[in-house]
């Protein structure tokens, strides 16, 4: 097997994948070795351009998958910071889908549409001050 590389590849069949990359000679029918393979889409709206990530084949639990070269029509390699490290990210996260914008963190922050709508201790505290109004009442 040969050294191991962060690449974004397009298939014959027009999907982008960016993986973590090896290739496998396989007696001279080379291979392409594909970990954590994961798909990017970009959207754009009033707060900026957001990138939608999810994994390749979202119903297995595998971490490798091999291609043939024939199925691939470019590879690229890439060492883009802001790529790897929400391929990184999204690997380490447990989350199925993940959203991520061009801001400084790379993560959106939680908004009240997304059900964020307070902290732990505002919560708390809020909770608190309902349940002594009804010992009161």
């Amino acid at each position: 097997m040969g050294e191991e590389f962060y690449a974004i590849i397009k298939l014959v069949s027009g999907e982008e994948i960016l993986s973590l990359v090896m290739i496998d000679e396989n007696d001279g029918d080379p291979v392409v070795v594909l970990q954590n393979p994961i798909t990017i889409k970009s959207f754009h709206n009033q707060h900026g351009m957001h990138l939608k990530v999810k994994s390749w084949i979202e119903m297995s639990d595998d971490d490798f998958f091999i291609i043939k070269l024939d199925k691939i029509i470019t590879i690229t390699e890439t060492n883009d910071k802001k790529l790897i490290n929400i391929y990184n990210n999204y690997i380490e996260d447990d989350d199925t889908i993940d959203f991520y914008n061009s801001s400084g963190t790379g993560k959106v922050k939680p908004s009240s549409k997304m059900g964020y709508l307070s902290s732990v201790e505002d919560a708390r505290k809020n909770l608190e001050k309902i349940f002594k109004d009804l010992k009161e009442s």
